[in-house]
């Protein structure tokens, strides 16, 4: 079968003054349609910038290189912007982070959904509108029809968010990359959106890039997971691998600081990772991690690569083996 999205050694470099930035250091996957990819791991380690570059929406400063970068068979590294915008919104869509600086203040709701059907399949204003109040309806918000004619500040923040699910839909697109979609939401209805999403999944057999840094919601979503840390991928796997049997110390770190229900005392304290995200200025010769990591030892001081150690199972650590099946992180 072949691939819907094939990445191969993605980067993005961005001038700071007289050096270079990199937050995206040579990413590489594949996604198959209806399949869920989620991207996980701490802020500032590069998971907004990569979709972003996927997606053709880095700012202008930035540059992205890619060996491969193939939607449907169509290299994405050669289209021009109109050809770009011509799939944008159409065949691949995104939900972005917030919602109330990604849809317009000045325009109503109903014009901002109905503006990718009409642009993208030539729909008449009624026909995108009633297939909006549908997709409204969908998402789980009552009385779409009076929705339709808000604005984005009389609605509140999980409703904002829906809309942007159901703009995202709009034109029934092959691949959703949803950025961080419930991070500001409530768990009730971050749980609501979640159900949601994964039932116009199966329902669209759509593609999902999801990105978020809560592994909560990684276990109810993920056929596959990858685990980023200072610009690269440093884990990939399925969720059951990576749940049952992490192998790089970064993702033993995330997992630690996580509640395991039936194992975790009422108000005893979660682990948590020392240290911050190092500085992606420059080519890096060593271990991204290292400086954290209470395993690093001299063989750490080269950049390990991606390595499979397992079917479909891959970590970036020169240590990964059964010698860190004990590694335990320290409570806060």
């Amino acid at each position: 079968m072949n691939s819907l999205l094939q990445v191969e050694d993605l980067r993005v470099t961005i001038p700071a003054g007289a050096a270079r930035l990199t937050p995206v250091r040579g990413l590489s996957f594949e996604l198959e349609k209806g399949e869920t990819l989620c991207i996980v791991g701490e802020s500032g380690c590069g998971k907004s910038l990569s979709s972003l570059a996927l997606m053709g929406l880095l700012p202008k400063s930035a540059e992205r290189q890619a060996e491969r970068l193939h939607f449907d068979g169509i290299d994405l590294s050669r289209l021009n912007e109109r050809q770009m915008a011509d799939l944008r919104g159409n065949r691949m869509s995104m939900i972005f982070q917030e919602p109330m600086t990604s849809l317009n203040p000045v325009y109503t709701i109903g014009d901002q959904l109905a503006e990718p059907l009409i642009r993208h399949r030539r729909a008449s204003r009624r026909e995108a509108r009633d297939h909006a109040v549908d997709l409204l309806e969908k998402v789980g918000i009552t009385a779409a029809g009076r929705r339709m004619a808000q604005y984005p500040h009389q609605l509140s923040g999980g409703l904002r968010q829906r809309v942007m699910i159901a703009m995202s839909l709009m034109c029934s697109p092959e691949l959703v990359i949803a950025d961080e979609p419930t991070t500001a939401l409530d768990v009730t209805i971050q749980a609501k959106i979640l159900r949601q999403l994964k039932q116009l999944q199966n329902e669209l057999g759509m593609a999902m890039i999801f990105i978020t840094h809560d592994l909560g919601v990684v276990a109810r979503i993920a056929d596959k997971i990858a685990v980023m840390y200072a610009g690269r991928f440093v884990e990939t796997g399925t969720a059951r691998q990576l749940f049952s049997r992490p192998m790089h110390p970064y993702t033993k770190g995330l997992l630690s600081c996580l509640p395991v229900p039936g194992k975790t005392a009422p108000g005893e304290p979660l682990g948590s990772i020392p240290g911050v995200v190092p500085a992606l200025i420059g080519e890096s010769t060593s271990c991204g991690f290292s400086s954290r990591c209470p395993y690093a030892a001299p063989l750490c001081e080269r950049e390990p690569d991606l390595t499979e150690r397992g079917s479909n199972h891959a970590c970036r650590c020169v240590l990964a083996s059964a010698e860190l099946d004990d590694l335990r992180w320290e409570a806060a």
